[in-house]
């Protein structure tokens, strides 16, 4: 498992102890999801303005938000990537405050939500959020990351 991290953003302050974090969350989803762990992924950790910017040029939707996931196109080139994801953490502190756990459980929980983009799932309807958000809740406790417990991690 390769994971590429690009922090293009001096805002938000991302301790280095969530690395192990992310890498932990990554094969937890892949494992769960019974895929092998041969994978690269990468992500990037922007802005709220850059991430707006992204929204606006790959979904048409003008205003910002916490992730997006970027699905490497099947038979475009032969690889072992997986896919981008791109996470604000202007936006991801703002969840945390509103949510009332730590700016690491954010990170964490928009990474899984993120890998299951990747791997496929939506949550374009009902039954899709239903079973997504089912997948996440599963991950999530078995990573030890339960929502509203701030010391957690």
């Amino acid at each position: 498992m390769d994971i590429l991290i690009d922090n293009r953003q001096d805002r938000v302050e991302l301790d280095e102890d969530i690395i192990p974090l992310i890498e932990e969350a990554i094969e937890a989803v892949l494992r769960l999801e019974g895929k092998s762990l041969d994978y690269e992924i990468s992500i990037s950790f922007v802005n709220n303005e850059e991430i707006r910017e992204l929204n606006r040029l790959y979904r048409n939707v003008d205003r910002e938000t916490d992730v997006l996931s970027f699905p490497m196109e099947e038979g475009l080139v032969q690889t072992n990537m997986l896919g981008d994801i791109v996470i604000s953490l202007e936006k991801a502190l703002e969840q945390s405050v509103e949510y009332g756990h730590s700016l690491k459980r954010e990170v964490i929980y928009l990474i899984v939500h993120s890998m299951l983009h990747l791997l496929g799932y939506d949550h374009m309807t009902e039954e899709e959020k239903r079973a997504m958000r089912e997948r996440e809740k599963e991950i999530m406790k078995r990573l030890n990351i339960f929502k509203n417990e701030r010391e957690e991690i």
